[in-house]
Parts: C-alpha cells; sequence; structure tokens
C-alpha cells in the first residue's frame, strides 16, 4: 500500500515537473515574445488575469529593526485598495484621478506592490528596454543576463527611475540595481525565496551584500 501511494505521488510530481518544463519551452521559444515579455511570463503574467484579489504584507529591516510593516488587500475586479499600518486601516479605490487625502496610500501600494509583482510592470508599464547582454550580477558575481529597464522622466511618483534586472536561464529575476533619476542612489538587491501561488511567482525576499537591509514580504494569499 505504502509502495502503490509512492508511485501514485512521485507520478503527480513528474507530470507537474514536465507541465512546468513544456511551458518554460513554450516561453523560450515563442519568436513573437521580447525578453521583458519573457521574464513577465515566466512569473505568471497569464495567471494572474484571473486572479480576483490579493493581500501582502511589506516588511522593512534595516540593522535587525523593524522599520516598516505595511499589510494590503487589492480586491482586483473593483480596484479597491486597503492598508492596515499601525492599527489603523485606510481604503481607497485606485483610479486616474485621485483626492489628495488619498494619496499618501496610493504612493505606498505603487511602491510596495512595485517590488512584489515588478516582472508584470515591465507589461503594464510604459517603460524602455535596453537589449540583454551578458553581466556580472552586482551581489553574488555570477554571469547572468542583464537587462536595463528604463521609465518616463514625467508622471508617476518616481520618474526617471530605471533598473538594471539580472535573471537566469529561465528569465527568473535574481539580482537587480536599483538607479534613482538625475544619478542619485543606487541600491543592489538580491530576488530570492521564490514561491508558486496557483502559477503566481512571487519572490518573498529580498537582501541587500552586507545583509543589513532585508525587504520581504509575509501573509501572502492569492485568490
Amino acid at each position: 500500500m505504502k509502495k502503490l501511494l509512492f508511485l501514485a505521488v512521485m507520478s503527480v510530481l513528474m507530470i507537474s515537473c514536465n507541465e512546468k518544463k513544456k511551458e518554460q519551452e513554450k516561453i523560450e521559444k515563442d519568436p513573437n515574445l521580447e525578453i521583458h515579455e519573457k521574464i513577465a511570463m515566466a512569473n505568471g503574467f497569464e495567471k494572474f488575469d484571473s486572479v480576483s484579489k490579493i493581500k501582502f504584507t511589506f516588511n522593512v529591516k534595516v540593522n535587525d529593526s523593524l522599520r516598516s510593516e505595511r499589510r494590503w488587500t487589492w480586491n482586483k475586479n473593483g480596484n479597491t485598495i486597503s492598508l492596515t499600518e499601525k492599527d489603523s486601516t485606510m481604503s481607497y479605490t485606485k483610479k486616474d484621478s485621485l483626492a489628495k487625502d488619498k494619496e499618501y496610500i496610493d504612493q505606498r501600494f505603487v511602491n510596495d506592490s512595485y517590488w512584489l509583482l515588478f516582472p508584470y510592470q515591465l507589461k503594464w508599464s510604459d517603460a524602455d528596454f535596453s537589449e540583454a547582454k551578458t553581466a556580472n550580477a552586482p551581489i553574488s558575481g555570477d554571469e547572468m543576463q542583464m537587462l536595463t529597464v528604463s521609465f518616463p522622466s514625467e508622471g508617476g511618483y518616481t520618474p526617471g527611475d530605471s533598473y538594471d534586472i539580472y535573471f537566469d536561464d529561465e528569465f527568473m529575476i535574481q539580482e537587480w540595481v536599483y538607479k534613482a533619476a538625475g544619478g542619485g542612489r543606487e541600491m543592489a538587491t538580491t530576488w530570492e525565496d521564490y514561491e508558486d501561488f496557483d502559477g503566481v511567482k512571487i519572490s518573498k525576499m529580498h537582501k541587500s551584500q552586507d545583509g543589513s537591509f532585508e525587504l520581504f514580504f509575509t501573509d501572502i494569499t492569492v485568490e
């Protein structure tokens, strides 16, 4: 009986692995997809269309001190967003025109959701993309593919920002370098601890090279 159960489990795992391999090969060989689109697709961009609600907690730790802890609920169907922070809950409906008193929550949602779903922003946002090239990643030093993503100099909360993203052969981001507009500050972090939420793949941990900075997600649910 145990042997039969083991074989059944192994069969399910093998089928799942084969399906993922076929999906990966389909993305790699699709001549109609550009590199940035392949990254989005590898992270489950198509699966996200069927998501109705996503919850997550955005955390920032600096030198073992928790600096931010924001709990979000995003109902995609009505595009309503709620933030719970320091025992206070605020909500708004995301639309083109926002009241001044809602800009505080919207700025933070844009920042936090960019970290959570940045691969999808490669499809959603009006960004420019460089040609992909081989380069050494800033933290690991490993040789990877690198693509620079540049956002317009006008519009949004942080216009003119850019990112150098380093990704593996499966089009999954492993590291990136954030570059503020106008030659301002730069920050390199890892993309690690990926989890698959029914096809939506999320990196739950981002660390600086010395580990003094950690940005991570907890309490993630995808419905």
